[in-house]
């Protein structure tokens, strides 16, 4: 093996990353570009209280990467119970007759429609700004860059519907979009510091249809095109497919590159499994951006509904 073709170390890979241009303490990432005033320009875009959904409903049986599993069963006996309180009666507790049902569930938030958090991907063993997995990983998830240390996200959200650009239903597996693809897309729209970037392929329209087929390989954002959006100061970005970036991938000695970079060399978010056909159909192209998620101490991630507002 020749010295241009030996692969790089972590240290090689990663030089001059770390720490990141927020210091070396920062845990928020590219959503620092969320300002005050990005906030308030982004409120300003709605116009007729339309709310899109852009989420899928999440249950056992949805697309899931190998290994990851969701499962939800009630857990309550509460039917019972409550007639044989003191001042319970032969349909539940109280003169009321009350009664209630819950669930447990077990999952990953690594599924469904769900924000990665900056500890999800590392370079070897290097997560953002240059923490060792050695000196963060906990039982119950990690000490540093856990979901719960994001900020809740409202900012301006930019949809840019490539597969119209590229006039076909969908790209295909392996297929790269481009500056040149994200560029036509925005049309005379500019992006700004703060921006939300989502990407309808039109992937996304295998979900719950052909589920094989959609876990099988995606399309996604090149690593040109995500280094143009860093390099733009985009908060995050997201695209409806189970992960981001082509799979396979642009370079097959490199899978999961693409998000790989986003997360850890430039804390940009990615959301995922992004449900986008309705939006793109009807038009969607600039709107307020809301992103809520629970603050899970040390997750990889979380569960979330991104909201599009006219």
């Amino acid at each position: 093996m020749t010295t241009v073709d030996r692969p790089l170390s972590v240290a090689e890979r990663t030089a001059g990353w770390f720490p990141s241009r927020w210091g070396p303490d920062d845990a928020a990432g590219a959503l620092n570009e969320i300002t005050p005033a990005t906030v308030l320009a982004a409120v300003s875009l709605v116009r007729t209280g339309r709310v899109h959904d852009l989420a899928h409903v999440l249950h056992a049986d949805v697309p899931a990467f190998p290994g990851r599993t969701f499962r939800s069963y009630l857990t309550t006996n509460a039917h019972f119970v409550n007639r044989r309180r003191p001042d319970g009666g032969a349909e539940g507790w109280g003169r009321n007759a009350v009664n209630w049902i819950v669930e447990q569930i077990t999952a990953t938030q690594q599924m469904g429609t769900h924000m990665d958090a900056l500890n999800h991907l590392q370079v070897g063993d290097r997560t953002y700004n240059g923490h060792r997995l050695a000196d963060v990983a906990e039982e119950w998830g990690t000490n540093r860059l856990g979901v719960d240390t994001l900020p809740q996200i409202v900012t301006r959200g930019l949809l840019l519907d490539v597969a119209a650009i590229r006039g076909v239903d969908r790209l295909q597996p392996g297929d790269v979009i481009t500056v040149g693809d994200a560029v036509a897309a925005l049309g005379e729209r500019t992006l700004r510091p703060g921006d939300a970037v989502l990407f309808h392929t039109g992937w996304g329209g295998w979900w719950g249809v052909d589920d094989a087929r959609y876990s099988a390989g995606e399309p996604g954002p090149g690593t040109v095109l995500a280094e143009w959006l860093a390099e733009r100061r985009v908060a995050l970005t997201g695209c409806d497919t189970w992960s981001y970036g082509p799979v396979p991938p642009e370079d097959p000695a490199e899978p999961f590159v693409v998000p790989q970079t986003l997360n850890v060399r430039h804390g940009v978010v990615v959301l995922e499994n992004l449900r986008l056909a309705e939006a793109a159909a009807d038009g969607l192209r600039e709107f307020l951006l809301v992103v809520s998620h629970a603050k899970l101490r040390g997750a990889t991630g979380a569960w979330v509904t991104p909201l599009a507002i006219t």
